[in-house]
């Protein structure tokens, strides 16, 4: 558990580092383009940029919050509860997210190949647009890798409480 749950936190370090990167992009872009609309030449496809980088950047942050618990979490029913059973409730909530999150993830990959398939453009730049949806894709898959550690380290509480308990 401890080397698959180390490979995680790394991978998803790294996507978070590229989302910093992607986001001082977003600034970069749109003060460039501050600047040239100063000058009377506005840059051609900063919106369609910054929508990409701004889709990179969230959805690479998704990993590194839910491995540093930075999600909104409303917890007023299951406080009141019982040790163990806040694991366990926190064990069904892992594990719905983590089948959400590997359908959005498997969604957005196979949305990705039918833009590739149909040679789908950005409508300003007319770039090709499946390699930002893919990359969209590895940020879902590394929430949902993040989600299945946080399952299997409530599975292990779970039990540690039982056996405990017995």
């Amino acid at each position: 558990m401890s080397l698959f749950d180390r490979f995680i936190s790394i991978l998803n370090r790294g996507l978070a580092c590229v989302a910093g990167i992607s986001l001082v992009a977003m600034v970069l872009v749109t003060v460039g383009e501050m600047v040239f609309r100063m000058f009377g030449k506005p840059m051609a496809g900063t919106v369609e940029t910054i929508g990409w980088l701004a889709a990179v950047t969230t959805a690479f942050a998704l990993g590194y919050t839910q491995i540093h618990q930075g999600h909104v979490s409303i917890d007023l029913f299951t406080r009141k509860l019982g040790p163990l059973l806040q694991v366990m409730v926190s064990m069904l909530v892992y594990l719905a997210s983590t089948a959400l999150f590997a359908i959005v993830t498997w969604n957005v990959f196979r949305h990705a190949g039918v833009l590739r398939e149909t040679g789908s453009l950005s409508e300003t730049m007319k770039v090709i647009v499946y390699p930002w949806v893919y990359l969209v894709s590895l940020g879902c898959a590394g929430l949902t890798l993040a989600l299945i550690v946080d399952f299997l380290k409530s599975c292990i509480q779970v039990f540690r409480g039982s056996a405990g308990e017995g």
